[in-house]
């Protein structure tokens, strides 16, 4: 008779904390004096939602300015979407009335960049 062994218990798998660090550069909005990171953190703290819930960033989500006031530096240890940062900085740039002006652009893999609208100017427009 096959003697049966009592199940080995598996080892639960482990959760590797993986870190991600997005920035946004809003420099040159913010040189010609239209765009404001300190509204732009708030508004981004105030909107992020973790688990759920808005406005309750706790461990998770770090959002921090730099010293020259031109970048702002996501970094959280939850899975985060960087599609969802663009969302939310197309909503902020909506909700003050300059998204027909400024695009974001991503010129990287972690970061996105606040650029302004090439303007076309065509003759055939003003007839």
């Amino acid at each position: 008779m096959v003697g049966l062994s009592s199940p080995q218990p598996k080892a639960a798998p482990s959760k590797t904390v993986s870190k991600h660090k997005f920035v946004i550069d809003y420099s040159k909005p913010a040189a010609d004096g239209i765009f404001d990171g300190a509204d732009f953190e708030k508004f981004l703290h105030d909107r992020i939602k973790v688990e759920g819930k808005a406005g309750q960033l706790g461990e998770s989500v770090k959002i921090v300015r730099d010293n020259a006031g031109s970048k702002l530096t996501i970094t959280t240890s939850i899975h985060f979407s960087k599609r969802y940062l663009k969302y939310l900085t197309k909503k902020f740039l909506k909700k003050h009335s300059i998204r027909d002006w400024v695009r974001v652009v991503a010129p990287s893999k972690d970061v996105y960049q606040l650029r302004y609208n090439a303007v076309q100017n065509d003759e055939e427009e003003e007839e």
